[in-house]
């Protein structure tokens, strides 16, 4: 089998369907599954003058769509089966699965959620085990690292293989790199022009992003190989690499915040000519030295300002990085024991540039919110917001729409929101920081301390996918309508001997008047009907109307021995009937 095959089995079996399909392409072509080729082609042959539309016209049979679509199968069948790698897909995954890997635009969300809820436990721990790998292999090097710094692996281990995992990192990083390189130039698309298309991965860039991961992997086993002690070499020529290494990130953050950011007409103006009559020489330099977005308003606009705010903010951490790795050799190869609070200064210095630089951002936004719209963003200060926009602007602000004043208050707000978060992040880098210095100046307890919140919270990730993994099940859409009829038919009874006819407590208690009551032989019962009420659900109701008494047997009425001494009648009162 493949190895993309079996990765995507490993990985997608819970999301394939567990049932087998009702015809598959071999049952269509009436082939077995070891059929060789040369069978395929004789049995779609003979399958084409069975089911072909016009072959069943010319027999007098009535062609149905259903004919035409299982003709249609048949053929799409021999165009996979006749294929050797898309045959072996479909031994392994099925059409459903194929349709997937060829098409994944045509994957369906609740089709996949249905299929992996009723998906097996081993399915299931197949992807468990997944994310389980990766959260060893992004903890795995820094656990053995504070382990190796505190001695806990004894004194006969060495960073060399303590940094195995790092290696491992490194090869599949390499073979990446290379494998991009081979790829050779991009191909132009079709729907864009020759004069137009620029290859967004020339190969000098591939070829230095290979040469920048060659100096990191090649620093990271000097320093290895100088801390087990196998080469004596200058602490100054072991972090040369990583000095070229950032040199080459600052040259090409500096260009970046130096480009020019113009519209088409400012850039034709800006070199003399069209931009489609440039070489791709010129074109490349064009590329380098300006950001041409259609108008200087808008979110593309927006887009080049932050990209330039985030090439400014990458400079200031590059040249943190440098000035703290200079003092960190000067400390190690003159041996000076200076201070380690002195030495990641630059470290202070960066967190509280990142701080302020974020509420920077967040003041601009909002004084540029209030320049447009001073009635909600300018009212703060005490004087009128349009006369202090019209100082500024000479004339009165332009009333903004609904959705743009809406735009607006969102735009401030997630750069408040940012500005918050970029300060709690920095605090709790800051934190960790302090944390390491005092470790490394003799602090008692260990290294796995200064990486515990990272491991506390990739556990908790870890335990909310276990759960969501393995209690994941199927809802029936038929649960409860038993216990829903239950209940619905306990209140319709309950209704139903509501109403039943009930004498007056007082006719109950005469005692001139002995009346005999025969039982029905037939139940009467008030008529009741229901309605649905969306608040209190189905209501029943007694019908308007008098309830209808038994006729079957009449009632008998007994005059007392009082009342013939008084030689009356019986009184006419409605006697009490027992209709349970």
């Amino acid at each position: 089998m493949r190895f993309d095959i079996a990765f995507f089995l490993c990985c997608c079996r819970s999301f394939l369907s567990s049932t087998t399909e009702d015809e598959s392409y071999y049952d269509l072509l009436s082939v077995e599954r070891n059929a060789s080729p040369e069978e395929l082609k004789r049995a779609y042959k003979r399958q084409s003058l069975l089911m072909h539309p016009d072959k069943l016209a010319q027999k007098g049979q009535t062609v149905t769509s259903a004919d035409r679509d299982r003709f249609t199968k048949m053929r799409h069948a021999y165009e996979v089966l006749s294929d050797p790698r898309r045959r072996e897909t479909y031994d392994a995954i099925g059409e459903r699965g194929m349709k997937w890997v060829e098409e994944p635009l045509s994957i369906d969300p609740q089709e996949l959620a249905h299929n992996f809820a009723t998906s097996s436990v081993y399915d299931r721990s197949k992807i468990f085990a997944i994310f389980l790998a990766v959260y060893i292999a992004v903890f795995l090097l820094p656990i053995l690292v504070c382990l190796m710094a505190d001695g806990t692996l004894g004194s006969g281990a060495k960073w060399t293989a303590v940094l195995t995992p790092l290696w491992v990192w490194d090869v599949i990083l390499l073979f990446y790199h290379s494998r991009v390189i081979l790829m050779g130039p991009i191909k132009r698309p079709d729907h864009i022009p020759e004069e137009e298309w620029v290859d967004p991965l020339p190969m000098w860039k591939r070829v230095l992003a290979m040469v920048r991961f060659g100096l990191l992997v090649l620093f990271e086993l000097l320093v290895a190989l100088q801390l087990d002690g196998f080469v004596r070499l200058p602490w100054v020529l072991v972090f040369v690499p990583i000095f070229i290494w950032e040199f080459i990130a600052l040259r090409k953050k500096v260009m970046l915040a130096n480009m020019n950011i113009v519209t088409h007409e400012e850039l034709e103006l800006a070199i003399g000519k069209k931009f489609t009559e440039c070489s791709p020489v010129e074109k490349e330099d064009v590329h380098r030295r300006f950001i041409v977005v259609p108008t200087k308003d808008g979110t593309i606009y927006e887009a080049a300002c932050k990209l330039k705010q985030e090439a400014v903010g990458d400079i200031i951490r590059i040249l943190t990085r440098i000035i703290f790795s200079v003092l960190l050799v000067v400390n190690l190869q003159l041996e000076l024991d200076w201070s380690w609070w002195i030495i990641f200064l630059p470290i202070w210095v960066m967190a509280f540039c990142i701080v302020g630089a974020a509420f920077r951002r967040f003041t601009e936004a909002q004084a540029e919110a209030a320049e447009k719209d001073p009635d909600t963003f300018g009212g703060s200060s005490g004087e009128d917001p349009a006369t202090a926009y019209a100082k500024m602007d000479g004339s009165k602000a332009q009333p903004l729409s609904d959705e743009e004043r809406e735009e607006l208050k969102a735009k401030v707000m997630h750069t408040a929101y940012k500005a918050v978060g970029t300060c709690f992040s920095q605090c709790f880098f800051l934190f960790l920081m302090c944390l390491l210095i005092a470790k490394i100046e003799g602090a008692g307890y260990s290294y796995v301390w200064i990486i515990s919140p990272f491991l506390a919270f990739g556990g908790i990730i870890l335990c909310c996918l276990a759960c969501t993994i393995f209690c994941i099940s199927e809802v029936d859409e038929n649960a409860g309508i038993a216990e829903f009829d239950s209940t619905v038919d306990q209140a319709a009874a309950a209704a139903y001997q509501s109403n039943v006819y009930q004498p007056p407590p007082q006719q109950q208690q005469r005692q001139d008047l002995q009346v005999d009551i025969v039982t029905p032989n037939t139940e009467c019962k008030t008529p009741v009907e229901s309605s649905w009420d969306p608040e209190k659900g189905q209501v029943w109701t007694p019908v308007a109307e008098a309830p209808l008494l038994p006729v079957d047997e009449p009632t008998a009425l007994k005059q007392s021995p009082s009342d013939e001494n008084k030689g009356t009648e019986a009184p006419t009162t409605n006697p009490s009937f027992d209709l349970d």
